[in-house]
């Protein structure tokens, strides 16, 4: 940051290369930049002042993940200020799924013409690090109503609160905080050591594929503590040891689990697979399943799956 205030005051293309290269404090000045436009937007669209900070703070967090795409970084300004419209309209329609998709729609696409990843967005982004290290810093609960809500597939609060196993209410009340907090760690431009998020994600994403394998064979792993206990979508509990079962019944019915998605944190960690049906029973199972990992000391302490709901 300081190298950009040698010449005077820097521009937002400084800014956003900077950002670009992984300063956190040059977005942070970015967004108390535009701060005043972004809310002007919001209030004007929603003529209420919390719901208009609220809608603030959302665009914040989908800049912090999307601002590498930005085509023009002397117009970062009416870009924020376009974010904060989209989020704005997502409001006003109630709608309960992330409004990133919007905002995606003039910004540079997956070549493969579908979404990004959430991981994969994160891995070639310069903040990434900083991204963690704030989530980390977040209680529990807001942190992995954070994590599906903006790095996961699973955005509907009715799925986190599934997930969570808390009511919607619940759900609405932990991310205001956590989007408070982390707007707030990115306007006071918080800088300090960061974890290595990429080696941590790659790492279970290794994990997860040799778990699914074992699984696959009939073994079970060693990552289980000790009376480690698995929650299935239907409410049933049982421990690990069942697993194995579970997929010797979903082999033979044709069905295979893919991996997509590994979102890692050092509390919790989250898989995303594709669940691939049989051609002769396409709707055996639902089309996904998510495994949120609650870690104890580096082994899996809890295990709640999921399915979202079709959208």
């Amino acid at each position: 940051m300081g190298d950009l205030l040698v010449g005077g005051v820097p521009t937002d293309f400084d800014l956003v290369q900077a950002v670009r290269r992984g300063d956190a404090s040059c977005l942070g000045l970015l967004l108390a930049r535009h701060r005043a436009g972004m809310y002007a937007v919001a209030l004007a669209m929603l003529g209420h002042s919390q719901d208009a900070e609220d809608a603030v703070q959302e665009a914040a967090l989908i800049a912090l993940r999307r601002i590498g795409d930005v085509r023009d970084p002397d117009a970062v300004g009416p870009w924020l200020r376009m974010v904060v419209r989209n989020v704005c309209r997502a409001q006003l329609r109630k709608m309960s799924a992330v409004p990133v998709a919007e905002p995606a729609q003039v910004l540079a696409t997956d070549r493969s013409g579908g979404p990004p990843d959430p991981a994969d967005v994160l891995d070639r982004h310069a903040l990434r690090d900083w991204v963690w290290s704030a989530l980390e810093d977040l209680s529990p609960g807001q942190r992995l109503v954070t994590i599906l809500r903006y790095f996961t597939d699973v955005t509907s609060y009715e799925d986190i609160a599934a997930v969570c196993a808390t009511p919607v209410g619940t759900v609405r009340s932990r991310l205001n905080q956590a989007r408070a907090k982390l707007v707030g760690a990115l306007l006071s431009s918080a800088d300090r050591t960061h974890d290595d998020a990429t080696a941590l994600s790659a790492l279970h994403r290794r994990l997860a594929v040799q778990t699914l394998e074992s699984a696959y064979r009939g073994d079970l792993s060693d990552r289980w503590a000790p009376n480690a206990e698995v929650i299935w979508p239907t409410g049933k509990r049982t421990g690990p040891d069942y697993l194995p079962t579970a997929f010797a019944r979903d082999t033979s019915a044709g069905v295979r689990h893919e991996l997509f998605n590994v979102v890692a944190g050092r509390e919790v960690v989250i898989w995303e697979c594709a669940l691939r049906n049989p051609p002769e029973d396409p709707y055996h199972c639902p089309p996904t399943a998510v495994w949120v990992h609650f870690m104890d000391r580096g082994r899996v302490g809890r295990l709640r799956l999921h399915h979202p709901r079709r959208r």
